[in-house]
């Protein structure tokens, strides 16, 4: 387990306590059932920015209620008679202004200018925001807009009403924090006091909304396949497995969506597609997470080339619909980075010639049964990969095109022409049977996606399931599962098709030019730490 030295501020922490017990006492709910906030900050930006404003003297004189609004206390500071805090929500963050003359706390259905507590002393309301309220507390306001003499659009609170009390101070240096893991664990913190993290995460809400928007005007129909399943099929990759207590039986959790959408192409449905989470129980690096999203999607009667035209058509609209340059800036594996123009159309690879030219090996000569023979001419090349003589003749060519020509290319560029043991769920080509109608969109090392045109024939795919587990039984824990129930689908007759899949969080972390995916990832699984607690200092007071 990871070992994390925690400083509690617990001084800090025991004193809001407090806090709760003595509100409580004055009849304040620390912790409100709701507000009714009627405008959002940036709404209020915009639509008093420009407006005429009165003079703030006659404002403090006889305010009115223009608007009401609420979020988190993000500074605060007193001055005699004025105090400045800022406001933050969703939205924006803007300035308020509270005058000591002219300041009430809502309690329950009334305003109060002074409230009492357990020890009959009275407090006033600007009292109250001053020694009760800490940064990082929620609460909402309602007053009137105006700009101060420096110009900053500002909100003069007449009434204010408490709604959350923060127990723990928020950080005061989170922002440029160097450990990773601590902005990985605490990605909250990380959303409230980085505005570039927190957009970022806004412009991925957006990237999925525009994803189902160009599918919708592209005419499929989104559905959902199930998660646990009797079999991992779909992809070469290993499962996570858990117990059905009910059916009292082993199963997975899904690593492709692949069968499930098939199924439901037997079942009428002509364009398909989902977007969820894939489950795949395998290393972690900054390309790969073992909990992630993906977009994938069936169109019957069209092949692996019609796809290849849909991406292009997919990304242009993507870049658009975004605001993003198609010239970004992307690091290899090794950290290179290179700028990458994403302009269509793409350049085309031929996946069998361009590792025969990178590694003098014809892949193509190689069968299911030749993995020895193919490991030997592998390491006679020069050529050595972890786990090298546990794996099976389709994952030893994985890992030598991952090795000698994966990483010479810039792109983006269409990888195509894949022999046919590395995709058992794919279409042997008319023209050549030993190759397979599939293609990969590759920037700069990394794969984006994967499409193919569908092998549709029961008996050949029930015969390709056959040799994965073989393949499986000799030790590779990669092989492709099978999956009885979906050769039995096809038995029914599935019409021609081709599948198109695609993991959005590695998408994402290239588009917004991210070194590693995990900066995608909202809440990314974490190693349990072992927490060891600091006595520090006293912390300085929030305010």
């Amino acid at each position: 387990m990871t070992e994390v030295i925690q400083i509690d501020h617990q001084g800090e922490r025991e004193t809001r306590m407090a806090k709760v017990q003595k509100m409580k006492a004055m009849g304040i709910v620390p912790y409100a059932q709701s507000f009714d906030k009627k405008i959002l900050i940036w709404d209020i930006i915009k639509d008093y920015e420009t407006k005429e404003h009165r003079d703030i003297n006659d404002i403090i004189s006889n305010p009115e209620i223009q608007v009401q609004t609420a979020g988190r206390l993000m500074l605060y500071r007193s001055h005699g008679k004025l105090a400045f805090a800022k406001l933050l929500d969703s939205t924006a963050q803007i300035q308020l202004m509270f005058h000591r003359e002219n300041c009430k706390l809502i309690t329950g259905e009334w305003a109060a200018s002074t409230l009492k507590d357990w020890s009959e002393e009275w407090m006033s309301a600007y009292k109250f925001m001053e020694k009760m309220v800490d940064v990082g507390d929620f609460i909402g306001v309602r007053g009137e807009v105006f700009k101060t003499h420096k110009g900053e659009l500002t909100i003069f609170v007449s009434e204010f009403q408490f709604l959350s009390k923060a127990i723990r101070p928020l950080p005061e240096k989170f922002h440029g924090l160097q450990d990773q893991e601590e902005l990985y664990r605490k990605r909250y913190l990380d959303l409230t006091m980085n505005p570039e993290t927190y957009q970022r995460f806004l412009l991925k809400s957006k990237m999925y909304h525009v994803l189902r928007e160009f599918y919708t005007k592209e005419w499929f129909v989104e559905i959902q396949t199930n998660i646990l399943g009797n079999a991992a099929s779909g992809a070469a990759a290993r499962a996570f497995e858990t117990h059905h207590n009910d059916y009292d039986t082993e199963v997975f959790l899904r690593i492709a969506f692949e069968t499930g959408l098939k199924k439901a192409t037997v079942g009428r449905f002509e364009k398909v597609f989902e977007l969820g989470q894939d489950f795949r129980n395998e290393g972690s690096d900054p390309a790969h997470i073992q909990e992630f999203t993906q977009i994938e999607h069936y169109a019957v009667y069209r092949n692996y080339e019609d796809n290849m035209k849909f991406t292009e058509k997919m990304f242009d609209y993507l870049f658009e619909k975004l605001g993003l340059s198609k010239k970004l800036n992307v690091k290899d594996k090794e950290g290179n980075i290179k700028e990458v123009d994403f302009t269509t159309p793409r350049k085309r690879i031929d996946y069998t010639k361009g590792i025969e030219e990178a590694s003098g090996i014809d892949i193509t000569k190689y069968g299911m049964d030749d993995a020895d023979k193919l490991r030997k001419d592998i390491q006679k090349k020069g050529n050595e990969f972890e786990g090298i003589h546990k794996m099976g003749t389709m994952t030893l060519i994985d890992h030598l095109y991952k090795k000698v020509l994966r990483p010479k290319i810039l792109g983006p560029a269409f990888i195509y022409n894949y022999p046919v043991i590395m995709q058992p769920l794919a279409r042997t080509s008319d023209k050549d049977s030993n190759i397979v109608e599939q293609f990969q969109l590759l920037v700069n090392g990394r794969e984006i996606c994967k499409a193919y045109s569908e092998l549709a024939d029961p008996i050949l795919q029930q015969e390709n399931f056959n040799k994965q587990a073989e393949a499986a039984a000799r030790g590779d824990e990669e092989a492709t599962a099978g999956d009885n129930d979906f050769v039995t689908a096809m038995e029914y007759g599935m019409p021609p098709q081709s599948w198109f899949g695609i993991g959005l969080e590695r998408l994402f972390a290239i588009l917004t030019q991210q070194d590693n995916i995990r900066d995608v990832v909202m809440f990314p699984l974490m190693k349990p730490s072992v927490e060891k607690t600091e006595t520090p200092e006293e912390p300085k007071k929030n305010k």
